[in-house]
């Protein structure tokens, strides 16, 4: 049924001429039943899809074209509308077929009171933009159906997304020979991966007595990745940092040797490319010594900012990674593409398989590929999608300048908005970013003010700053005290939004500071 240019699940056939061997003699009819309607209706024909695909193409549109009009974070349009929507899909799905149109007026209002996280403004976390050429592959990909997780079922496709993973490899340094990976849904999937390689290559069957280090800085997937990984709580060592936020790798030293004084087995260093707190980097170079002196497997996430090496300044301010035996990405963030695209690229792909791989009497009948690798042999799926396609399309599509070319943006937008915040006396800008994170916080304009008061000041200033409904920010806390971020990575963020931004942040500093 089409109504006003929209369309329902009900869609009209014409009835399927059916051969004498009751087959529908064209490809997309099904046969109907008595009442007409279709007796296959998880099947619809090439009409059907059609109209299923535009009504949704246009809508898609549609919602990208109105993100310069849409609030930083339609969450905040009232709690009465919010709780309705939530209610609503809430609720179970009917035993009837529904109607499409009104089942997507109903998915954009819940798609349109979010955070808006594809939006120009959304400085807050660590912006993932959504590339509309990836939206495309993950139709193809989804309406293909290819399982990937055993090479022997689509070698094509397990070519493209092992393709990708090289590319990664080299724009990381990773050797080509022996470096290898995978695409994975996020970097905690990521860690959680590079962990379990790092505990079965150092410590076999003997992970009681492990130890791995990293900072306060690390993100909190670490830890979880290691208790998942059967490893003890304890055996998470927090290492000091300098006042730039790195870690100190003089007190990590320190560290390991009494661990291994006191019969412990320390098994893996952790360094952050780009720290979710404030995007510092830690001393790549000087880790990666360290793991080598102590025979330790060195880890480095770079979910956020491994892809910056792309660029000449990203190569120089992450020069060391190169050296890492594990490297956790993700191009969701950094190369803007849908959540859910994240990458493990590692030094030696058999270590990674040797941690991973396991086989049961229900696989017998497959043969592994000598020349791609089963991605069920690397990770913790073995049912698995198409992930490569969302990546691979949007990188021979536009070419890997295009993404350098954003990526140096983002660093010239982060240096122009630090030189701007650093200007205004009512802020403290303490870090020069190394990437595109630029933190700040109200400075203590007056004697006897407490932490507390200074923190909720704070606090309000972020409210009031979200309140613009122009721009959406988070914030931390470093050295414990309240800091605002600013993160700029979204492909849509130009340099008028980020002159916006601050002068939002500027004029809400002044009128907090004027409430006292």
């Amino acid at each position: 049924m089409v109504a006003d240019g929209r369309i329902g699940v009900r869609i009209p056939r014409k009835q399927a001429k059916v051969s004498g061997h009751g087959q529908a003699s064209r490809p997309g009819d099904v046969h109907e039943g008595d009442e007409g309607m279709p007796e296959y209706p998880l099947e619809p024909g090439r009409n059907g899809m059609e109209q299923l695909g535009r009504a949704l193409l246009e809508q898609a549109i549609g919602f990208v074209q109105s993100l310069a009009e849409r609030p930083a974070d339609g969450t905040a349009a009232g709690g009465g509308e919010l709780g309705d929507v939530v209610r609503d899909m809430l609720m179970p799905p009917p035993a009837a077929p529904g109607d499409l149109a009104e089942l997507l007026e109903r998915v954009q209002r819940a798609m349109g009171l979010a955070v808006e996280t594809a939006g120009a403004g959304y400085f807050g976390y660590i912006p993932g933009g959504g590339l509309f050429a990836s939206a495309v592959a993950d139709v193809w990909a989804r309406a293909a159906n290819r399982y990937v997780g055993i090479a022997g079922f689509a070698p094509g496709l397990a070519a493209m997304e092992h393709s990708v993973v090289r590319w990664f490899c080299q724009v990381l340094g990773l050797p080509a020979e022996s470096g290898g990976g995978l695409l994975v849904s996020g970097g905690s999937m990521a860690n959680f991966s590079a962990v379990v390689a790092a505990r079965h290559a150092q410590l076999g069957e003997e992970m009681a007595r492990g130890a791995l280090y990293l900072t306060e800085h690390a993100h909190h997937s670490l830890g979880k990745a290691a208790r998942l990984a059967g490893l003890p709580a304890n055996s998470v060592r927090t290492v000091p940092c300098t006042p730039d936020l790195r870690m100190d790798v003089d007190a990590a030293a320190a560290l390991i040797a009494a661990d291994r004084a006191a019969g412990q087995k320390p098994f893996l260093l952790v360094a952050s490319a780009g720290t979710t707190n404030t995007g510092t980097v830690d001393p790549l170079l000087e880790m990666a010594a360290l793991a080598a002196q102590e025979g330790l497997w060195f880890h480095v996430d770079g979910a956020y900012g491994g892809l910056f090496r792309l660029t000449e300044r990203g190569r120089a301010r992450l020069q060391g990674i190169e050296l890492a035996d594990s490297v956790t990405l993700d191009p969701h963030k950094s190369l803007f593409l849908p959540y859910g695209t994240g990458a493990l690229a590692v030094r030696d792909g058999d270590r990674l398989r040797a941690a991973h791989a396991v086989s049961g009497h229900y696989l017998q009948d497959l043969e592994a590929d000598r020349d791609v690798p089963d991605f069920a042999d690397l990770g913790l799926e073995l049912s698995r999608e198409l992930r490569g396609l969302r990546v691979w399309l949007p990188l021979h599509l536009y070419g890997t300048a295009a993404f350098r070319a954003a990526l140096d943006e983002k660093l010239d937008l982060a240096e122009m908005a630090y030189r701007r915040l650093a200007a205004e006396s009512l802020l403290e800008v303490p870090w020069a970013p190394d990437l595109s994170v630029v933190a700040f916080r109200l400075r203590r304009v007056k004697a006897g003010v407490s932490d507390a008061a200074i923190d909720a000041a704070n606090r309000r200033l972020l409210a009031r700053i979200n309140a613009s409904q122009r721009v959406f920010l988070s914030s931390t806390v470093v050295d414990g005290r309240v800091t605002l971020r600013l993160c700029i990575l979204s492909h849509r963020t130009h340099a008028a939004h980020v002159r916006e931004a601050v002068d939002i942040i500027v004029s809400a500093a002044r009128a907090t500071a004027a409430e006292g």
